[in-house]
């Protein structure tokens, strides 16, 4: 039986323990998801792993095929568990495709034996820092309360001295928002070239501005990306690329975005669960969005699910008009649909929290992009 399409893009976030984490970080979102099975301690069996490496490798129609390995905290598996992942990617590719990992860890149990591993198998890897050791130990902590940044720095080193491909992904809250330069500086410091900056929006209804306490404002994202935008112009171009930036630019040469909230549709970038269970999206992980277990359906037969071609489509079929006349709508695509819980100035249900801050944002940088295009044309 086949389902494979032409073309098929898609990044699935697996989850090899679930939601179990060693940290607990005062804004995460995933961690309550630990409830959706009894087992709280419980990783991949190796009989599922084998099936899913299996339905990866078929299902997927471009390369390099990317394996991405996320939580919860996914070291928690253990590095034995990634070898049988890597053995078993080698033994059920009899095409030869280029295969590569990645993983997403908060650093605190990285060690030598890790990165040698990860080194070893050229493994792509994120690492959770928030700034600075104050703004990093405003939110990221232990589950006894316990401040984490030494302990991350030192994992984080450890990728360094292996030589590891990696980069810093900065959640950007209510606090760091502040000092947007100090952490440019400080990540620019620590010698990386790859950095991510996430906007922090936890949708609560119970306060006044629809958001936790801990949530960035909208505006202030906005300056704060400006203000990384102008440092970076400066100082770095060429030398470090910073995702919100890369996709920002793609619109200059008439490119496809690569990442899903920017997307014109998106439901791309599904989750599967330690147990095979498939939902849409890592912010939708819920009993209304479960598409089926790869024990029961093939993957394909998942992704290419009716309900999730839906769900994908919503995203722009359910743009507010506000949006539809936006001059920066190119750039954006009214971001993630986790995030459209606010009116426009007209009074439309669904427009996203983060409007005022990245309108502010791709309009700052759009004379820089509207020269890289005139720039390609002459060349082109």
């Amino acid at each position: 039986m086949s389902y494979k399409p032409d073309h098929r893009e898609f990044q699935l976030f697996v989850k090899p323990i679930g939601a179990l984490c060693n940290l607990g970080c005062k804004y995460c979102y995933y961690l309550d998801k630990q409830d959706l099975y009894d087992e709280k301690s419980a990783v991949m069996s190796d009989e599922l792993l084998e099936k899913y490496i299996i339905q990866h490798l078929e299902a997927s129609t471009e390369e390099p095929v990317l394996f991405s390995w996320h939580g919860g905290e996914p070291t928690l598996a253990g590095p034995d568990f990634y070898r049988k992942a890597v053995a078993l990617q080698k033994k059920n590719n009899p095409h030869k495709k280029n295969i590569l990992n990645g993983i997403q860890t908060n650093g605190v149990n990285l060690d030598d034996d890790w990165c040698r591993f990860l080194a070893n198998e050229n493994f792509l890897v994120g690492i959770s820092i928030d700034g600075p050791e104050n703004m990093h130990n405003k939110y990221r902590i232990s589950k006894s309360g316990e401040d984490t940044f030494q302990k991350v720095m030192k994992g984080y080193k450890l990728l360094k001295k292996h030589r590891i491909n990696s980069e810093i992904l900065c959640v950007v809250n209510a606090y760091n928002v502040n000092f947007p330069i100090e952490i440019y500086n400080f990540f620019r410091s620590l010698g990386t070239e790859y950095m991510s900056f996430l906007p922090l929006v936890n949708h609560d209804s119970n306060y006044d501005t629809g958001v936790t306490p801990d949530s960035v404002p909208a505006k202030a994202f906005g300056d704060f990306m400006i203000a990384v935008f102008d440092e970076w112009q400066e100082n770095d171009i060429g030398k470090i690329k910073i995702q919100l930036f890369e996709e920002a630019f793609r619109t200059a040469f008439k490119q496809e975005h690569t990442l899903c909230i920017f997307k014109k549709t998106c439901g791309g970038v599904p989750v599967m669960e330690r147990n095979g269970d498939v939902y849409s999206c890592d912010h939708f992980v819920n009993h209304d969005h479960l598409l089926g277990n790869i024990n029961q359906k093939h993957l394909t037969a998942l992704l290419d699910h009716p309900k999730q071609v839906t769900f994908g489509q919503a995203k722009f079929n359910t743009l507010p008009g506000y949006c539809l006349k936006c001059e920066v709508l190119e750039m954006c695509n009214g971001e993630c649909p986790k995030n459209r819980f606010i009116k426009s100035s007209e009074g439309e249900n669904g427009l996203n929290y983060l409007c005022e801050g990245y309108k502010k944002f791709f309009t700052h940088c759009t004379p820089f992009i509207d020269a890289i295009a005139e720039v390609w044309k002459t060349q082109a």
